[in-house]
């Protein structure tokens, strides 16, 4: 395997299990500490909007200084803002104002991170000679492994230890990406742009990846409807199942297996997506992926079913996720001309996160006015809705199909 390749699957696997550790953690700390589903959505929000702002505006500021440096730097600072919580929690200084902006710090400091490593993935590839949509596979697949480890870690470091110790082990896992990523990826990875002979604003470059991804339907389709199920997604995992954790009288560690059996079952899907992506029907996986995924792993909990079933249908789902983002990321760099791959990255991470600030929110309305089987319930329903879309709108079907005009790939200088 690749160096370069090996290092940045290593760092998103550092960098996304911590960071699934902290959106475990912070709500669990809030939830316990207020009792309220509410204020648990808030602090979700106060986290997710600023990240999602910071995408979308971030994408010139990747192709300008190179996906490598910002993820780098990004990782290393997101060290100090995560360790700020504990450190405030300890000396009795971290009210749920003081948390507010701590959480939307580290929101602004994930979005160009995460952003940048999936800029790296074309460039990674074509040093390596390795087809796109086995690096997605894998990129796929270790954003899976992190999202067990991430789930299962904080499950277990926030029984034993509490909330504080265990966001200290995330801050960890941020500065161990920033080494990775450093050491194993080398520079001429960057995917900068090169100084165009006219200058150009700030503003123009990001108008001009606006200009790449509103003119492709597929994306556009792609975008608006994963932005609505990162919504429902998001509601579920900071609210609907610590709350249904909480009333079924489970230990906190359930939060985190639960969320463990899901991603485990989801590595073994991204896998198989990384060796035979090349042959798999994108728009069948696609599709049966996010049923299972969502409405079938959503309607169990509304259906108070015993938990063995619950688990056993999680890792279901869990495995017909596992395809979906690989296909998404194929789908994503084949359609995107090489200068414009950061831009184009930041603003479709951007938009297809910009429901999620208000899935915290939307769920803690709906449980504390309904209850949480209720909700679990509506929220599956409307899941189904909108995933119904590759059904009915004529652009997604033109997701097995490669552009007309291919892209080039970034080669090794």
């Amino acid at each position: 395997m690749p160096r370069s390749f090996l290092a940045l699957s290593v760092a998103t696997v550092l960098s996304t299990s911590g960071t699934r550790l902290s959106a475990i953690a912070i709500p669990w700390l809030v939830l316990t500490t207020t009792g309220s589903p509410v204020l648990t959505g808030l602090v979700g929000f106060a986290e997710m909007l600023p990240y999602v702002l910071a995408k979308a505006l971030g994408g010139p500021l990747i192709d300008r200084l190179g996906a490598r440096r910002v993820a780098v730097w990004c990782d290393c600072l997101s060290t100090l803002a995560v360790s700020l919580v504990p450190l405030f929690y300890w000396a009795g200084l971290l009210s749920i104002w003081v948390l507010l902006p701590l959480v939307a710090l580290i929101g602004v400091l994930r979005a160009p991170s995460d952003a940048s490593k999936q800029a790296l993935v074309p460039s990674v590839a074509a040093m390596g000679k390795l087809p796109l949509e086995r690096v997605t596979g894998v990129v796929g697949a270790s954003d899976r492994l992190a999202g067990t480890l991430g789930a299962a870690g904080a499950g277990i470091l926030i029984g034993l230890l509490g909330s504080g110790p265990a966001l200290l082990a995330n801050a960890l896992a941020f500065l161990l990406s920033a080494i990775v990523l450093a050491a194993g990826v080398p520079a001429r990875a960057e995917t900068s742009t090169p100084e165009p002979a006219t200058p150009s604003t700030y503003a123009a470059e990001l108008a001009a990846g606006w200009q790449v991804l509103r003119r492709d339907p597929v994306l556009i389709g792609l975008t608006i409807m994963v932005a609505f199920t990162n919504l429902f997604d998001q509601a579920y995992s900071i609210v609907l199942l610590p709350v249904w954790v909480r009333t079924a009288g489970l230990d906190v560690a359930w939060v985190g297996i639960l969320l463990a059996t899901f991603s485990g079952a989801a590595i073994v899907g991204a896998a198989l997506a990384a060796i035979y992506g090349p042959r798999l029907p994108r728009l069948l996986l696609y599709t049966l992926g996010f049923i299972c995924a969502g409405p079938l792993a959503m309607g169990i909990y509304a259906a108070n079913l015993p938990l063995p079933v619950i688990v056993v249908v999680l890792l279901l789902g869990g495995f017909a996720a596992g395809f979906i983002n690989p296909i998404i990321s194929a789908i994503l760099f084949e359609r995107t001309p090489t200068p414009m791959v950061g831009r184009v990255v930041a603003l479709t991470g951007a938009l297809s996160w910009a429901l999620i600030p208000f899935g915290g929110l939307y769920a803690g309305v709906l449980v504390d006015n309904l209850g949480i089987l209720t909700a679990m319930g509506i929220t599956a329903a409307l899941y189904l809705l909108v995933i119904s879309a590759p059904l009915t709108v004529r652009s997604f079907r033109q997701m097995g199909r490669r552009p007309l005009v291919a892209h080039d790939l970034p080669q090794p200088g």
